[in-house]
């Protein structure tokens, strides 16, 4: 089967694996049809992913149809169609026996420390596949970033009437947008790119947006009427933009790093203690992020029709990948049609 494998940062193969065989009882049979192209992929590809090794096949934002299962609990049957939940836990460890699966202690997560969705069929555990009767393809592939921003506004709890302020403008930022929307919170957009601030403005209807390239905190002090957030969600996975959030955050406020970079971070501890600042992670999301997002797009409360960029064929994809690593070029999410149909 085609199969496209990221051999070393900037290094890609496009060959013939075997098809999987040996199908467990717990595990089903797909074709994957749709995937996500996510932050995760372009910093593997410049060799910037934490938890990662090489060769890898990448992919974890899935669309897919299922093509042999065992009669099972959940009722999957052959030609549904399902998103998939791509962090395997051991369901044996503390935090997996305490309700917090994303956190398990072995977790491998599919394209990053296990082989992903970059090929014509993958097996997958069935606990791990959530049906839609109506989704599309594409939605069913964007169901698991937008589950990223459900976790780590879940985690934050803003409050109806709060300010939120997301920096950066990207997929997940875009995801944390829809449920801070949700929770009733005031969101402010933050980015350095126009493109993407405009994106916010015209496409998404936000209302506030900060250009970070020019005197952000004079913006964000004029939105918020001379106060600050009282929330900040910082989406970049840029260490730079990590480290200075603290100074846009209200006293009392809490700050939650939703992006990821390899390496250390530090806070200027008396702005910390002077806040009395609630410091949070967000790591993956959780089953009940999957079931609350599909019931959201399924009742059209979540529109991620203005996300997609472009869908491009597998042997395109291997020649965008350099184009989508740079943000100047506009790209949201590029998505790859791996079946044709």
């Amino acid at each position: 089967m085609k199969t496209v494998i990221l051999e070393q940062p900037g290094n890609f193969t496009l060959t013939d694996t075997d098809i999987p065989a040996n199908l467990p009882n717990d595990e089903a049979l797909v074709k994957v049809h749709r995937i996500g192209v996510c932050g995760t992929d372009l910093h593997a590809f410049k060799g910037r992913q934490p938890f990662f090794s090489y060769p890898r096949i990448l992919g974890h934002e899935l669309g897919v149809e299922i093509l042999e299962v065992a009669p099972n609990r959940k009722g999957l049957k052959p030609g549904d169609r399902c998103t998939i939940e791509p962090y395997i836990n051991c369901g044996e460890c503390g935090p997996c026996l305490h309700g917090r699966p994303n956190c398990c202690t072995q977790l491998k997560v599919l394209g990053v420390s296990r082989d992903g969705g970059m090929r014509e069929q993958i097996q997958i555990p069935i606990r791990k596949l959530h049906k839609s009767e109506t989704l599309s393809l594409e939605q069913l592939a964007l169901v698991e970033t937008l589950c990223i921003g459900s976790h780590a506004v879940s985690r934050a709890n803003p409050q109806p009437g709060e300010y939120a302020l997301i920096i950066g403008a990207g997929p997940i930022g875009l995801a944390v947008l829809e449920f801070v929307n949700f929770s009733g919170a005031v969101p402010i957009m933050m980015d350095i790119s126009a493109n993407r601030l405009e994106f916010c403005l015209n496409r998404l209807g936000v209302a506030h947006t900060v250009n970070g390239a020019d005197n952000p905190m004079e913006q964000i002090l004029g939105i918020t009427h001379g106060d600050l957030p009282t929330f900040v969600f910082d989406a970049t996975g840029n260490p730079n933009s990590m480290m200075a959030s603290i100074q846009y955050l209200s006293n009392g406020g809490t700050l939650v790093f939703v992006g990821i970079f390899v390496g250390d971070f530090t806070l200027n501890d008396t702005e910390f203690h002077r806040r009395e600042t609630t410091l949070l992670s967000s790591r993956n999301s959780s089953p009940s992020d999957f079931a609350r997002t599909i019931r959201l797009m399924e009742s059209a409360k979540i529109n991620t029709e203005p996300w997609i960029s472009e869908i491009v064929s597998p042997e395109r994809a291997l020649d965008r990948f350099p184009y989508w690593t740079d943000p100047a070029n506009g790209i949201i999410k590029a998505m790859i049609n791996f079946s044709g149909v």
